[in-house]
């Protein structure tokens, strides 16, 4: 019999770490999955341990930080599979390979390090843009949803690209709105053409208005809608327990699911397909709901396993 894919959360300890932590064990147990809890042991512990190994002794340093998790989960665990490794190398590295073959990968929007003014921590964008599996971001507390599954934690949120986003994204989206029961709100942007004012030039300052929307506007936005019911349709009709609530908004998506996201128990959007340079692995969406979404955030492969929660 295979073995079920686990759910695998980084822990450092911080509170951003903690707070990722009650967000896997939930999604765990939703999913009916093992939990890997996996801490990288600090550079201290590791030169520590690599000195001792060279000197011909035995490393038995202990890991401080998952010993006190595992005496934290395991009074709640009950039922569950929770297995505990201390990982050695760097963060995304070790956390890249713990997440080979898993469901999902789910990590704090930072850890211990970096400034604390920063929104998202250089290893937690790191692993949205490169890990092996679905990623769940888990921002801090006072910026978060509840993250209890029913009506009363919000709808799922997808932000669709009609032309770019992979049908795993939008898998993950619906079969995640169908295990919570709640409805799927999906959000699609549509170009807006600049208005003739602004092509002819600035006018006086004291002049300046906003000037009105182009007649093509409507054009757009019902265009949009029919292409976006067209790109759901398959998936509603697998779906068919799911309420589609859909959406579209002209030119920032990005803003429109930041907004939703207020109220919204999980956000879902895509991972571009490689390129060559790395940092177009995330796209300018995915990057600005990763920095400001007040719920978790999923970021999906354009290919893998879509494990949901």
């Amino acid at each position: 019999m295979r073995e079920k894919s686990a759910v695998v959360v980084g822990v450092d300890g911080s509170e951003h770490s903690l707070r990722a932590l009650e967000w896997a064990l939930r999604a765990a147990r939703s999913l009916e999955a093992p939990l890997t809890v996996a801490h990288v042991r600090s550079e201290a512990l590791q030169l520590g341990s690599a000195r001792i190994a060279s000197l011909g002794g035995k490393p038995e340093i202990p890991d401080t930080v998952v010993d006190a998790l595992a005496a934290k989960v395991g009074p709640r665990a009950e039922g569950l599979d929770v297995r505990y490794a201390s990982l050695d190398g760097s963060v995304v590295d070790a956390l890249t390979e713990a997440a080979r073959g898993a469901r999902l990968l789910v990590v704090g929007a930072r850890g211990r390090g970096g400034f604390a003014s920063l929104l998202l921590g250089s290893a937690s964008r790191a692993l949205a843009s490169s890990a092996p599996c679905p990623v769940v971001v888990v921002p801090h507390e006072a910026r978060a949803a509840s993250l209890e599954s029913g009506a009363e934690a919000g709808r799922v949120l997808l932000g669709l690209h009609v032309e770019e986003t992979a049908d795993e994204v939008v898998d993950f989206a619906f079969e995640a709105a169908r295990r919570r029961g709640v409805p799927l709100e999906v959000v699609t942007a549509y170009p807006v053409p600049p208005s003739p004012a602004l092509l002819i030039g600035a006018p006086a300052p004291a002049l300046q208005v906003p000037p009105p929307l182009p007649d093509e506007t409507p054009e757009l936005e019902a265009a949009t809608t029919r292409h976006q019911e067209e790109r759901l349709r398959p998936f509603a009709e697998r779906y068919r327990e799911v309420e589609v609530v859909p959406a579209v908004t002209p030119v920032d998506a990005a803003g429109r699911l930041v907004e939703d996201s207020r109220k919204a128990g999980l956000l879902v959007v895509g991972r571009h397909r490689r390129h060559r340079v790395e940092t177009l692995l995330v796209g300018s969406v995915t990057h600005a709901v990763l920095h400001h979404a007040a719920c978790p955030v999923a970021v999906v492969p354009p290919t893998g396993r879509a494990g949901t929660s």
